[in-house]
This record gives C-alpha cells, sequence and structure tokens, in this order.
C-alpha cells in the first residue's frame, strides 16, 4: 500500500539513500532540504521542496503543500541534524542555537504542522544519535549536538503520550556511527562500521513497521560502542 512520506536532510547520507528507497519502493516522497539532487527531480514519486528547516517561516510551504496535494501523511522521518564540532570553551551561544534550529526546533516545528494529516497508524521517527543517551560513551567536542538529540529523545517520549489518543506512533532512533559525509566533514579518517545506505536498509524497514511494535521508544542502532 503507497504511504505519503516526508523526510528531511535529503541531499545527501541517509536521507538521499531514503529517499530513494522508498521513492523505488513505489511511495510517495516529500523531501525536504536546503539542496535539491539531480536524481530526486527526474524521479516521479519524489517531491522536493528547498527549505532550511531552522527557518519557521519557510516551513509553511510544507504546509500549504500538504494541504492543496497529499491531504494527508503517514510517515515523518526527522533525519536532518546540524552538527558542530568544537572544545567546550570555545562554543558560543549562537553555536547552540544554530544546532537546536535544525535538531530540536525543526523537528518540533514540522511535527506540530503535520500532526493535523496524519490518520491513525502514522509513525513519526526521528533519528538521534548514541551521543544523546544517557550513560553512552560521548566524543569530545559535541556538547551542543549531542544535547540536541538528547533533547529530541524526551520530546518523542512527551509526544508519544500525548498523540496516544490520535493513534499517531512516535518513536526515536539513536544511531551508532555511520560513514556519511558529515561524520567525515567532522572527524576526518574515522572509520564508522556501517555505510548510509546500510542505515537507510533499517531505518527504511522500521518507518513501516516499527508503529506496530513500538510507541514512545527510543531504539539504539549501533553495532559499537559508541
Amino acid at each position: 500500500m503507497t504511504k505519503n512520506i516526508i523526510i528531511t536532510g535529503t541531499s545527501r547520507g541517509i536521507g538521499y539513500e531514503l529517499a530513494l528507497q522508498f521513492a523505488n519502493d513505489g511511495h510517495q516522497v516529500l523531501a525536504i532540504s536546503r539542496k535539491i539532487p539531480q536524481e530526486f527531480i527526474e524521479n516521479a514519486n519524489i517531491t522536493c521542496l528547498s527549505i532550511d528547516i531552522a527557518v519557521e517561516d519557510e516551513m509553511k510551504e510544507i504546509d500549504t503543500f500538504i494541504a492543496s496535494t497529499w491531504k494527508k501523511v503517514d510517515i515523518i522521518i526527522n533525519n536532518a541534524g546540524c552538527l558542530v564540532v568544537k572544545p567546550f570553551s570555545q562554543l558560543t551561544q549562537s553555536d547552540f542555537e544554530r544546532v537546536y534550529k535544525v535538531n530540536v526546533f525543526g523537528v518540533a516545528t514540522l511535527t506540530k504542522i503535520v500532526l493535523p494529516y496524519m490518520p491513525k497508524g502514522s509513525h513519526v521517527v526521528t533519528i538521534s544519535s548514541m551521543g544523546g543517551i544517557q550513560g553512552s560513551l560521548k566524543f569530545p567536542g559535541l556538547a551542543a549536538y549531542s544535547s540536541s538529540k538528547g533533547a529530541v529523545i524526551t520530546l518523542s517520549e512527551l509526544l508519544a503520550e500525548e498523540y496516544k489518543e490520535q493513534g499517531v506512533a512516535f518513536n526515536v532512533l539513536a544511531l551508532g556511527a555511520v560513514n556519511t559525509e558529515m561524520l567525515q566533514d567532522a572527524f576526518p579518517g574515522y572509520e564508522a562500521p556501517l555505510s548510509a545506505k546500510e542505515m537507510a536498509d533499517y531505518i527504511f524497514n522500521f518507518a513501516l513497521t516499527g508503529a506496530t511494535y513500538f510507541n514512545g521508544k527510543v531504539i539504539q542502532v549501533s553495532s559499537t560502542t559508541p
């Protein structure tokens, strides 16, 4: 059965792989990122919106699109991420704000916009990080990033409770290290055990089926510690 799926952060890495995988499986995808890959423009199952989710006003385009075209949304995958690597002593308030605007406020705003269009049985999947899990080993330099990933875990747990009567499930996937451009930009030469495509395979299946088994849960998806 064809589903309408919104994915953020689709210009590269996991989000890019996910958009193609869902589209190739026959689903309708709304791909949200600042840059639009050429392959998406040529794919009949992918609609692209060039939006910076850190800018609240730009998000209104999503509401306009859903109201006029899809009318309903089955799955949101909050995948977009902003990463700043700096020693804590050098982090500025604007660094924290930049990271939180994408990783927390963007997630909250998108979810708030889309929820009225989500029928019973829908699924909101937020991509977090092992760095946001209490008791996990932390990478130094990621105070803003990892704390933001902890924030969306708590947000998802709250929303799962708040919207359980509506029948919308909220779950979080806390990912370990994945070989993406973002990871290489942050930690050049670091070899992660999983590729973006391998992780996308897991998220693809979880997004489609996870709402049947989980709600308000954080699933740690990591083959290593961290």
